[in-house]
């Protein structure tokens, strides 16, 4: 007997159980959407500077650009946000060993603060000195003694900087808030310098007067609050000045 090719047997199971290519390809893409809220989390919980410090360090490997960019021979391209994450990772450093080194001093009645000048350790006016006068009182010395000890450990730049409130002074030795600003400023600057041996070549002082206040100068709590000196850790690649 003749079989007609056309009449041969079909396979059961493959008739039954054909393959869906549509399923292969949905599943690929739920893997990959998956994959992708992994990546998403991942990337939540680093820090922003760790991010920006990879992605330059990347680019430098590859020479390769936003734009299709390319690192030129004697030319560096460093990106502002990776500056920015870099000097906020050295002021939150250095924060922290001034903040330590306050503790281990008992520096209780000094404020600690970062700003993007550096550490700022705030002394206000009568921790330091008598009303309208730029001399250091007997009780300011002790305390000074152990501000000095934390310049001397951390080498880096630092600014003595003087405030005032806005109530204006007109005395022969202070013809207005600038000059007795700025002569609380240096006298702390000297007690530094020459009671402890403080590096002249790394520490400095500015007067600004009342031009920076710190609070609204409507009350005279808030003019205390201005009153102050304040002693700032910059980091080494700032200037002193």
């Amino acid at each position: 007997m003749t079989t007609h090719p056309n009449n041969r047997p079909q396979d059961d199971g493959a008739s039954q159980n054909p393959i869906n290519g549509w399923q292969i390809v949905y599943t690929g893409f739920i893997l990959i959407l998956l994959c992708f809220f992994v990546m998403l989390t991942s990337f939540a919980s680093l820090q922003q500077s760790k991010i920006t410090r990879f992605s330059q360090a990347f680019s430098q490997a590859v020479s390769v650009f936003s734009g299709g960019r390319s690192l030129e021979q004697g030319k560096t391209m460093i990106r502002s946000d990776a500056m920015v994450a870099h000097k906020e990772d050295e002021i939150a450093l250095l924060f922290e060993k001034v903040r330590q080194l306050g503790i281990e001093n008992q520096l209780h009645q000094v404020q600690m603060s970062r700003s993007r000048r550096g550490v700022v350790m705030t002394l206000t006016e009568k921790l330091l000195f008598g009303s309208g006068n730029p001399t250091l009182t007997p009780s300011a010395l002790p305390l000074l003694d152990k501000v000095a000890a934390i310049i001397k450990t951390i080498d880096v730049p630092v600014e003595i900087e003087g405030h005032t409130d806005d109530l204006p002074i007109r005395t022969t030795n202070f013809p207005s808030n600038w000059e007795l600003a700025t002569a609380r400023a240096v006298s702390v600057l000297r007690y530094m310098i020459e009671a402890h041996q403080v590096s002249a070549r790394r520490i400095s002082a500015v007067g600004f007067s009342m031009y920076r206040p710190v609070a609204p100068n409507d009350s005279a709590a808030n003019r205390a609050i201005n009153r102050r000196v304040e002693i700032v850790f910059k980091t080494k690649g700032s200037h002193a000045n």
